[in-house]
């Protein structure tokens, strides 16, 4: 049961949601969801890579590069050069044409003529990229070799006009996309040819990792799974296994375990946002935030089943919370019926501000009453 102050501090409202959801770790692990290994997991080299390139925009309606950008006329002038044009960047002189850095992320497998995304951002002084042609660039990896080229007409998704000293504008013009621009030019190797994977864990966890390993092992024998950390399992595939590599992999994602999540409470100042696991707990404390004095305690019941019957024993946890404003006031109990959007639709009534959300609960942390990670973003 929960025994709160009715039109009191934010502050208030906030315990009784931490406490109400703290108090709630009692059930929720076993409700915990089970997910498949591949949605937690990595294959150890099948990784994303990143591309990036330098290119030329052309068809801007007057929205490109100022003749400030000596870059842009620079490059203008030697792909001008590369036809047979002979010019010098000092006879270029229009603005309809914009520098650009291409970004794009190339799969793990990737072959030759297969399609990317990309991002072409303005690096010069260009108002807007609207109607533009991104020219040929080449996209290479950080080690310099080209494994790309893009190239075609933006898509903004913004704008920007204006006439004197009114303008208007949306989103952000001077980004665009290309969907499927780039064009793969060369593969990167990633053979399967192996006996042996790894396999690295998203969020590293010890019991996490002996859970796959476990499972794995129910499915295919003792030994083929070994967690060697938080966040690695190495896995050799069977002698009895005759189904091939790739099979073997989706057999392995396809199996379902219980992720351990981690106890953390995470604040964002900013927007005032609370979030933690359900398995938060925190004991017995008392608060004094200004002129409140906010009193919480713990009490662990038993819940014994009738006799004969299929019931089992539970421990439950019994929270109370004492406030006391220096005033007398209605009090407002709060059950375990009321629901988390009850609580909210209270909190957003009052308007907790974020700094005494933060407050209250660091004080919480400092006196060893939270029991989990406190993040402050």
């Amino acid at each position: 049961m929960f025994k709160l102050a009715k039109n009191k501090s934010s502050v208030i409202i906030l315990i009784a949601i931490l406490v109400l959801l703290f108090s709630a770790a009692f059930n929720a692990a076993a409700n915990d969801p089970e997910v498949e290994i591949g949605n937690i997991t990595r294959l150890k080299g099948q990784r994303v890579n990143q591309l990036l390139g330098y290119g030329i925009v052309v068809g801007l309606n007057g929205s490109g590069d100022s003749n400030r950008s000596q870059a842009t006329l620079q490059s203008v002038a030697n792909m001008l050069q590369s036809f047979g044009v002979n010019v010098t960047d000092n006879q270029v002189a229009s603005q309809n044409i914009a520098a650009v850095m291409v970004t794009a992320e190339l799969p793990p497998v990737a072959h030759n003529g297969d399609q990317l995304d990309i991002t072409v951002s303005s690096i010069g002084d260009a108002d807007s990229l609207q109607g533009g042609t991104l020219l040929l660039t080449p996209l290479q990896a950080p080690n310099g070799d080209i494994y790309a080229s893009a190239q075609g007409p933006l898509s903004i998704g913004g704008y920007s006009a204006g006439s004197g000293s009114n303008s208007e504008q949306q989103n952000h013009p001077t980004v665009g996309k290309i969907p499927e621009g780039a064009l793969v030019e060369k593969e990167i190797n990633s053979s399967l040819d192996t006996e042996q994977l790894t396999y690295i864990l998203a969020n590293p966890s010890f019991k996490t990792a002996s859970q796959i390993s476990s499972t794995i092992n129910n499915k295919f024998g003792p030994g083929t799974a070994r967690a060697l950390n938080d966040s690695t399992i190495n896995i050799s595939k069977p002698d009895n296994f005759n189904y091939g590599m790739v099979n073997f992999i989706a057999e392995v994602n396809s199996l379902k375990v219980t992720p351990a999540v981690e106890a953390r409470v995470v604040i964002d100042e900013r927007t005032g946002t609370v979030v933690f696991s359900h398995n938060v707990h925190i004991s017995t404390v008392a608060v004094a935030h200004g002129n409140l004095s906010v009193s919480i305690s713990t009490q662990q019941e038993v819940s014994q089943p009738e006799p004969f019957s299929e019931g089992e024993t539970r421990v439950t946890e019994d929270v109370e919370i004492e406030v006391d404003e220096g005033q007398e006031g209605n009090m407002l109990i709060v059950s375990q019926e009321n629901t988390i959007e009850d609580l909210v639709t209270a909190l957003n009534a009052i308007g907790a501000t974020p700094r005494d959300i933060i407050s209250i609960i660091q004080k919480i942390d400092a006196a060893g009453a939270l029991h989990a990670e406190l993040e402050i973003q």
